[in-house]
């Protein structure tokens, strides 16, 4: 039988970690978010900066994509993927649980009995949210959001071919600015 899995895709700012925590709390199941990241770096030997960094990027960008040798082979971003592949995949082989991100939601399309969930918010909510939360500048979090969120959306894209964000990808898209963060919390636990 497949473990149940609970992953978390979420527009930067909108409460998906917080909301993957608190879901994971109340279930007594674990939530994986930076402990993936901890891990990849733990084996890779890269720090965990860089591995952070990585995993937001698609690899080489628009321009090296575009006019680099297909016989270059992997590079970085490449090898953590593959790692990042394993380990979510043995998270989700260990039990059930909930994983924040680090495109969860197409690694276990086929391994797991998979609820994934994408939340989302409205900028006004997101740039409170993060100026609030993270000690975020009040000067321009705006675009640190869209800088952030295209980020997220290119690494998914090159990685799963899906469109991140995209509803019919996913069983159920959250509002956290609409709803809140304990409702959407309610609901994702309620549909476990």
């Amino acid at each position: 039988m497949k473990n149940r899995v609970i992953t978390i895709s979420r527009e930067f700012g909108s409460g998906g970690r917080t909301i993957g925590k608190a879901v994971a709390d109340e279930l007594g199941i674990p939530c994986y978010d930076n402990e993936i990241l901890l891990e990849i770096a733990q084996k890779s030997g890269f720090s965990e900066a860089y591995v952070k960094e990585a995993g937001e990027y698609a690899p080489g960008g628009f321009l090296a994509s575009t006019f680099s040798h297909p016989a270059s082979g992997p590079n970085n971003t490449d090898y953590l993927w593959k790692m990042q592949y394993q380990l979510i995949t043995e998270l989700a082989q260990q039990g059930n649980c909930v994983i924040v991100g680090r495109c969860a939601d197409y690694i276990l399309r086929d391994k797991a009995d998979c609820l994934r969930v994408f939340i989302h918010a409205d900028m006004s909510f997101r740039a409170e949210r993060i100026v609030k939360v993270y000690g975020e500048g009040e000067k321009s979090p705006e675009q640190r959001l869209r800088d952030k969120d295209k980020r997220r959306a290119a690494y998914h894209r090159f990685y799963t071919d899906m469109k991140w964000g995209h509803a019919q990808n996913y069983d159920i898209t959250l509002n956290s600015g609409t709803l809140g963060i304990q409702q959407c919390v309610h609901i994702i636990k309620s549909l476990y």
